[in-house]
């Protein structure tokens, strides 16, 4: 084969996991926005060289653009080489690709084929694997089988995907992915949420590695979490699926929000900062009540209140509207919030479902950060 080899996505995407690297040339702002998940940033232009260059292009000409593209191109792609790639053997084989797969990639392509890697380089580029994400974010959910995680808030449900992840049934953690923890009071404290097409990435990534042949556990979404919206189709079948009803004691359940949320414990300035975008539905005496409990070191009295006036009548109203099937859901109770009942509750989960005994365990969620949730 003549290298670098100019390959359709549609190709690429079998063989997509057997690269040595994807290898992302792009600008780092475009790279943050999103990526081929598992690619590495080689910029041959950084943010403000690119605007640099385009400037040129609308300002002077073409020609003069492409010169000093040409230098400063030459110049990335070099330290490129001898910083990350100059210990690479012969077989090394990376897949390159910009925006629409032509001068950016093209450049850093020809120079590594030349030295002699077996480089493959993405023909249309992001814009292609963008293109594809989108239509098999609209397939990939109407060919899985979807279990339904369903609770009030503060029942375990997120503790008990990720338990469940560990014991290898395949699960789908939206609010892992989405870093955030689906409420008005969610957002994690230090770490912000990705942007939607990267929230879209990593999605479409477990999607495609699922077993059809096995169930996929999800909880009770909402269409958005945090800021960002869960594709429709894959909404659309959650919505139709078969649904766990999972209980907690509502003292155990204050004690894992208690756990849960405990940089609002220590801060309560941040817990009353999110009270406020209560305040339409509460009125402003409750919340100021609320907020003067947070400011007492009444956490424990103000979680309970919460979900005896917010976010159960909240669920209630929501989950039989939005989730057809939980009229006739699985009833399980957790005992309590140890790891022994959480395992107890997964193992029963996870031994009741079939098995495929040609695939591997489903990819587990720990492949992303993320504290424990309700």
């Amino acid at each position: 084969m003549k290298y670098p080899a100019v390959l359709p996505f549609a190709e690429v995407l079998p063989q997509l996991d057997q690269f040595d690297a994807i290898i992302d040339v792009r600008s780092p702002w475009e790279f943050a926005e999103d990526h081929i998940p598992g690619a590495i940033n080689c910029p041959v232009l950084d943010d403000a060289q690119r605007v640099q260059i385009g400037t040129m292009y609308k300002q002077v000409n073409a020609f003069e653009a492409k010169k000093l593209g040409a230098v400063l191109v030459a110049k990335n792609i070099a330290q490129h080489i001898e910083t990350q790639f100059l210990t690479q053997p012969r077989e090394w084989q990376p897949l390159i690709y910009c925006w629409r797969g032509g001068n950016r990639s093209g450049a850093m392509a020809h120079i590594l084929a030349k030295i002699g890697w077996p480089v493959a380089q993405l023909d249309g580029g992001y814009k292609e694997y963008r293109r594809h994400v989108n239509t098999a974010l609209a397939e990939l959910p109407q060919r899985l089988t979807f279990k339904v995680m369903c609770g009030p808030t503060g029942s375990g449900k997120s503790r008990l995907l990720q338990v469940l992840a560990a014991q290898g049934a395949q699960v789908l953690d939206l609010e892992q992915l989405a870093a955030h923890r689906g409420s008005v009071l969610g957002n994690l404290p230090a770490q912000a949420q990705p942007a939607q097409k990267t929230f879209e990435s990593r999605i479409w990534d477990l999607l495609r590695r699922f077993d059809p042949a096995r169930p996929v556990f999800v909880e009770s979404e909402s269409k958005k979490v945090g800021n960002l919206r869960v594709p429709d189709a894959l909404m659309e079948k959650m919505r139709s699926s078969s649904c766990i009803a999972l209980t907690l004691a509502r003292a155990e359940r204050v004690k894992l929000l208690m756990e849960d949320y405990a940089h609002f414990i220590n801060d309560p300035s941040l817990l009353n900062a999110q009270l406020d975008c209560l305040r339409y539905l509460h009125g402003r005496d409750t919340i100021g009540r609320w907020q003067q409990m947070a400011l007492d070191g009444r956490m424990a009295e103000l979680v309970d209140e919460l979900l005896v006036k917010h976010y159960d009548p909240a669920y209630l109203q929501s989950i039989k509207r939005n989730f057809e099937q939980f009229t006739a859901a699985q009833g399980l109770e957790l005992q309590d919030i140890s790891a022994a009942a959480f395992l107890q509750a997964a193992l029963h989960l996870h031994s009741s479902t079939p098995q495929s005994p040609t695939s591997p365990p489903g990819p587990l969620c720990a492949t992303l950060p993320k504290q424990a949730s309700n």
